[in-house]
């Protein structure tokens, strides 16, 4: 058996070696948002991952010092975007530090449970937090779906190699 030619090229595990492997790795964009004790608060994610079909749950990663995680960690229930090729720059603003996020041109309106839902999603839910589970420097919300909408048209957002993409056929 010979040595796969990647292994003489291999690191040790470090931040940049997760970074530089998971910019390979293309990912559906999300938005999180949460109704918090000074107004809405939301933030872009790619770690969004399906965990039970009954009962419905889903996860996402949320840093344990992002501006968010306080609203997060204090709510009890969150809204879940999933944004289409089309939101590019709302994408954008939700992951950019100090935007204001919900300000024009962002659209969006009180939900189910006081939680801000998105306009113009390819889909969304609001969901129940059930566990926020300590993972490094981040936080896994694990979270069961209450209800949402799915009927959004047009083809998913990704994001690959630090920028946001569509698919191509």
């Amino acid at each position: 058996m010979t040595a796969s030619p990647g292994l003489a090229s291999a690191q040790l595990a470090s931040p940049d070696l997760l970074r530089s492997v998971f910019r390979r790795h293309a990912a559906g964009v999300a938005v999180i948002t949460a109704r918090g004790e000074s107004g809405p608060v939301g933030f872009t994610a790619t770690s969004l991952s399906s965990v039970s079909a009954e009962p419905p749950m889903l996860s996402f990663g949320v840093g344990a010092g992002a501006s968010s995680w306080p609203a997060i960690a204090a709510t009890d229930h969150v809204g879940v975007h999933i944004l289409g090729e089309h939101q590019q720059d709302l994408a954008a603003t939700f992951a950019r530090s100090g935007a204001d996020r919900f300000g024009p041109p962002t659209v969006w309106s009180e939900g189910p449970e006081g939680v801000p839902v998105l306009d113009g999603v390819l889909a969304w839910m609001v969901c129940r937090v059930v566990a926020r589970v300590p993972a490094g420097d981040h936080r896994i919300v694990v979270a069961e779906v209450v209800l949402g909408d799915p009927s959004g048209q047009g083809r998913p957002l990704l994001y690959h190699q630090g920028r946001f993409n569509g698919l191509r056929d």
